[in-house]
């Protein structure tokens, strides 16, 4: 028997395991499960070579739990270790310089593993005792056991192995019981080992019988010895990577096509990825590409693999260029996966671009689905922009798809304004706006249709990069005033009739949370609408950016603002402003006139004082400004009132009010019902 201490510079390495590898633990079986896999190929490379003439047998890895003893046991029958080999791979660890180690690694525990040869010593995190019970492969060696109990110190004695290869059996610890569940390591195995490119067994086949399911002979394989990227392309159909993809995600609507990946040069690359069908929830998406070494599995955090908006791809890329312990820092520093990052936006481009030339029809049908993702792309990555704009398409009311070249050369002769602004009408939703598009395309305007989670962004991108151009929400503004092309006409009211029209639809307009109205008067024709309602573009568009940008919770505190447009051309406009005169003159005639008078006064007060410094003014003449102010605001008050009074009995002004409002699904409750009664009455 020898006996020995590990050779490490630590008083004790397994504590740092165990403190510093706690949170990842569960990759002790990914570890010891490739190690057996390593060991196995390595004998099937020298079967092939000559090296090894022997008969290589069963080569399926085996993992077993017993309960009762509290282990778990990994065997192989590949090239197993002689005590001397024992003694170079298992008992020598690369570990020195403890305090910088742990200094290093403290944020990044997964680091360890791997950089410094600790793959197996990954086993104690979750055990309070290993064996390996080993035999070489090469001729005359003789089966040893080598023990260890979680510390430095080991034993190598004589042992007993039917064949060559190795039996790694982990005493699990009292903490970590859970590891002796079937379920829990057929979870791992599931997750780590499923497309190993050497048969793993775990356990034995069930069946049902008798009443009840009993196991049968046969090895319960969990793994895919030769996962569909393995293969060459040519060999495979569309049902192939259909069937592969309902594999990795089972629940999950067939994508809507996909990229095999296969370089070997400069680095070493293959994967398939698949477009999924995506048209919101863009944070749902993520983490959806599963990375492999050498068929292991790694992560499905690829971030700093593949660029962010390439994060919303599914499938598998398997390198292995890329150490099967990565880490972010390591990601985010080392060329070869820059390089890899590259390449794969060049592939996705590549494949893109050639569908929408090869089937133009089959994309545009798919663009719903692809819109989320190429906005993404568009939006995070400049390089991805300049190759995408050639394909990225816009969408039109009427189901029409342009790209941006072919809709530019659309719209420039009728959409360009009087400042050569070349105006992008757009809508956010077909049914709710129905009446402004509808408006629009009146007037010979092409509406696009920009209804995706991203479209707000992009149509700030948009306005950057495409020269002398702007977007325009379709009910942003009264129709004429959309595209301006020459200056509107003037209304032929004057200020007072102008100031009472207003008040009479503005005492009307209800109280909303978070909504303010504000009236306007336009001559638009007798044919337009006698009221509109719009949102200023800038306002609403800055409020819809706070979701996506932080720092701009400003806007997204500010009220909703609405401008209520009277059309005064229209017959119930002039009507209403008819039988308002009517109904009021004679009540508002005095108190217009004192208006007047105490205006005229405030005038000649605020000229006086404006010559004067404020030391100069007297408390007599501030308190003679004050009252007059006063007087003016308390006469105001009294028109209003008249005003709002005729207001409130007038059914016109209130049908047209909640009639705009509806259109603009503003209209609920006890106003909704109101509107339903008032209807009845009118229809009388």
């Amino acid at each position: 028997m020898q006996k020995g201490n590990i050779g490490v510079t630590t008083e004790n390495i397994f504590p740092v395991i165990k403190k510093f590898l706690y949170s990842d633990h569960e990759i002790f079986l990914r570890e010891i499960v490739s190690n057996a896999i390593d060991a196995t190929q390595k004998i099937k490379t020298l079967s092939d070579k000559g090296e090894f003439k022997g008969e290589l047998g069963d080569l399926t890895v085996r993992v077993n739990i017993d309960d009762k003893a509290g282990t778990i046991t990994i065997s192989d029958h590949g090239i197993g270790m002689t005590e001397e080999e024992i003694d170079k791979y298992i008992n020598q660890i690369a570990f020195s310089g403890v305090n910088d180690f742990l200094e290093k690694y403290k944020d990044n525990a997964n680091n360890i593993i791997g950089h410094f040869g600790l793959g197996f010593y990954s086993s104690f995190m979750v055990s309070k005792k290993v064996e390996i019970i080993t035999k070489s492969y090469k001729e005359g060696s003789k089966a040893v056991k080598w023990t260890c109990d979680g510390s430095p110190a080991y034993e190598i004695d004589d042992a007993e192995r039917d064949g060559r290869g190795s039996d790694i059996v982990l005493y699990i610890d009292d903490d970590c019981k859970e590891y002796l569940e079937k379920n829990k390591i057929r979870e791992l195995l599931n997750k780590y080992c499923k497309f190993l490119p050497v048969p793993v067994a775990f356990g034995k086949k069930t069946e049902w019988k008798d009443g009840k399911q009993i196991e049968t002979e046969e090895d319960d394989i969990i793994n895919n010895v030769e996962p569909l990227w393995t293969k060459a392309p040519s060999t495979l159909k569309d049902e192939d990577y259909k069937s592969f993809y309902r594999t990795l995600y089972p629940m999950q609507d067939d994508p809507m096509f996909w990229i095999h990946l296969n370089v070997d040069y400069p680095f070493n690359l293959t994967g398939i990825l698949y477009f999924p069908r995506i048209k919101s929830n863009i944070d749902l998406q993520r983490n959806k590409i599963q990375l492999y070494c050498n068929q292991v599995f790694v992560t499905d955090q690829v971030e700093g693999i593949v660029p962010e908006f390439l994060t919303l791809l599914h499938g598998v890329i398997d390198s292995p260029d890329i150490p099967l312990n990565v880490s972010r820092s390591y990601l985010q520093s080392d060329r070869d996966v820059k390089k890899i990052s590259t390449y794969i936006t060049k592939k996705v481009s590549d494949r893109l671009q050639s569908i929408f030339k090869e089937d133009r029809k089959g994309y545009e049908e798919k663009w719903d689905d692809l819109k989320l993702f190429i906005n993404y792309g568009m939006l995070s990555d400049e390089s991805f922009y300049d190759r995408a704009k050639d394909f990225s398409l816009m969408k039109d009311t009427e189901n029409k798809f342009f790209t941006f070249d072919e809709y530019k050369t659309l719209i420039k002769d009728n959409q360009t304004d009087k400042d050569g602004q070349l105006v992008y009408l757009y809508a956010t939703a077909k049914e709710e706006q129905y009446s402004y598009i509808e408006a629009a395309k009146n007037k010979g305007y092409s509406v696009l249709l920009l209804d995706g989670q991203l479209d707000v962004p992009v149509i700030s991108m948009l306005e950057q990069k495409f020269e002398k151009s702007r977007f325009v929400r379709v009910d942003s503004d009264i129709v004429d005033r959309l595209i301006v092309k020459e200056e509107l006409k003037k209304t032929e009211l004057n200020d007072e009739e102008r100031d009472n029209l207003t008040s009479v639809f503005k005492s009307q307009l209800p109280s909303i949370d978070k909504v303010e109205f504000y009236v306007d008067v336009h001559s638009l024709g007798e044919t337009a609408s006698p009221l509109t309602i719009t949102q200023n573009e800038y306002m609403r568009r800055m409020k819809d950016m706070s979701r996506f940008q932080a720092g701009m919770n400003f806007y997204a505190q500010m009220p909703d603002s609405f401008s209520l447009v009277l059309n005064i051309d229209h017959p119930l406009i002039k009507k209403i402003l008819d039988d308002c005169k009517r109904s009021t003159s004679e009540e508002l005639k005095p108190i217009v006139s004192e208006i007047k008078g105490l205006e005229a006064r405030l005038a000649a007060l605020r000229q006086g004082q404006s010559n004067k410094k404020a030391e100069e003014i007297t408390q007599e003449e501030k308190d003679d400004l004050n009252n007059t102010e006063k007087a003016v605001s308390e006469q105001k008050d009294k028109k209003n009132g008249v005003l709002d009074a005729y207001a409130k009995g007038n059914s016109i002004v209130h049908q047209l009010i909640d009639l705009a409002l509806l259109q603009n699904g503003m209209l609920k409750g006890a106003s909704l019902d109101a509107f339903l009664k008032r209807s009845i009455e009118l229809i009388k």
